[in-house]
């Protein structure tokens, strides 16, 4: 496999202590596959150097081949496009994928493949690349929940008539530097992981081993190292933004503080929308404390689930947010997949984190931040349109009474020993 062109002088990751907020982006939001996949396919028809593309999901339908065919397409141009995809997320359709993508010299890797058995015993295994990422040319990017297959395609229900409900972001300006970085750190480790011998070796006999390992080291950083707390925004210049992830090496918990701290200075409104709501005690007492100090607080949750534990997990916690005088509101139209929160109008994310164990300590995740009240305003529109046509939560669906208590436990048991296997200790 080709190795990916070097980064930009631009590109090359800025000193640990500058923060993680640009200015001078413009983003526009975008809901749905239906409207994410014709904007990417334009851009990557564009494109002239590279193109770069992370995701969970790649599948084979019809929607997602035009994606395909578009990276194709660019690669055949002469463009170097790198895409890379969760070994478990897109086990089924690799070979598609492949005869889709290698012919036309797409260098394509996947990230911690499962096509052996034993596989899934190696450490690491429930650590899935999440993020959905695109850019191109380092000059447009594409983040958010939205996998590559058709809003309504269901990979455990089928077919529906009514897509997703899912959210991305196409932005433009600096922020646009973070997701290349990203995204090409995703490639870079799902290639090592299958020839680190080869890297190992050529860093040892090469010429100059040590810029070698520095250059590895830069290229396998999701992001630079910044304070993981957003800076006071006032001298930058509209729109406001940054690119948050999760990350195993050096940004464990960049998310879930930036939804913390947001979630503590709210004054009016915080409305949050997730399919998978499990936070863990910090995230929930931030809730809790913004509800009872006068805040409103509105989450809108799936209320057509597509995987039953999921929501019994959420809905053990029903009460205790009910009580703390949280609003909860379940969506039925249609399976539920956004990840995305306004807070005061002037604060929002759009991203690939759920609010669960998986996304908070275990799977690699990004979020964008956007400081902008029309941007901010925008999405509270789409939610509160969601929201019109969901179903209000007013009493926990098990109770208060015993049963309550023992579903509780055992999900807060299932929990708990997930996360043990996947090495994660201490409370969530």
């Amino acid at each position: 496999m080709p190795a990916p062109p070097p980064l930009r002088d631009a590109d090359e990751p800025a000193s640990s202590h500058q923060p993680p907020l640009t200015g001078g982006n413009r983003v526009a939001l975008l809901e749905g596959g239906d409207t994410l996949f014709p904007a990417m396919c334009e851009a990557i028809a564009a494109a002239r150097h590279q193109v770069w593309l992370a995701t969970y999901i790649f599948h084979d339908d019809p929607a997602a081949e035009r994606v395909a065919a578009a990276l194709a397409g660019a690669a055949r141009r002469g463009v170097w496009v790198g895409v890379v995809v969760d070994g478990f997320g897109s086990k089924a359709t690799l070979d598609v994928l492949r005869r889709w993508l290698l012919p036309a010299g797409v260098n394509l890797a996947v990230f911690r493949p499962v096509d052996r058995w034993w596989r899934l015993l190696q450490p690491g295994q429930l650590r899935r690349l999440h993020q959905k990422l695109c850019v191109v040319d380092g000059g447009v990017g594409f983040v958010g929940g939205i996998n590559v297959i058709d809003d309504r395609n269901d990979l455990n229900h089928g077919w529906s008539d009514a897509p997703r409900l899912d959210f991305a972001v196409r932005a433009q300006g600096p922020v646009v530097a973070r997701m290349e970085q990203a995204a090409r750190a995703m490639w870079t480790r799902a290639t090592l992981g299958a020839d680190w011998r080869e890297e190992v070796r050529q860093l040892a006999y090469g010429a100059e081993p040590l810029a070698r390992a520095r250059r590895l080291v830069s290229r396998l950083r999701v992001q630079p190292r910044p304070d993981d707390a957003l800076p006071a925004p006032a001298a930058l210049p509209p729109v406001r933004a940054a690119l948050l992830v999760r990350d195993n090496l050096w940004r464990r918990r960049a998310i879930e503080r930036a939804y913390v701290e947001a979630i503590g200075r709210a004054r009016r409104q915080v409305d949050l929308v997730c399919p998978y709501f499990y936070p863990g005690r910090v995230f929930r007492r931030a809730l809790r404390r913004a509800a009872e100090r006068g805040v409103r607080v509105r989450l809108l949750l799936q209320g057509k689930a597509d995987y039953r534990f999921a929501a019994l997990a959420a809905q053990v916690l029903y009460d205790e947010m009910l009580r703390s005088g949280v609003q909860i509101h379940e969506y039925t139209p249609a399976f539920l997949h956004a990840k995305v929160a306004v807070v005061d109008g002037d604060w929002a994310t759009v991203g690939s984190s759920n609010i669960d164990p998986l996304s908070l300590l275990l799977n690699l995740e990004a979020n964008v931040i956007v400081l902008d009240p029309p941007f901010a305003q925008a999405l509270a529109g789409r939610i509160d349109a969601a929201l019109q046509v969901s179903r209000a939560v007013l009493r926990p669906p098990a109770g208060r009474g015993w049963l309550a208590v023992l579903r509780r436990g055992f999900v807060a048991w299932v929990a708990y020993w997930f996360l043990r296997l996947a090495g994660i200790t201490g409370r969530y």
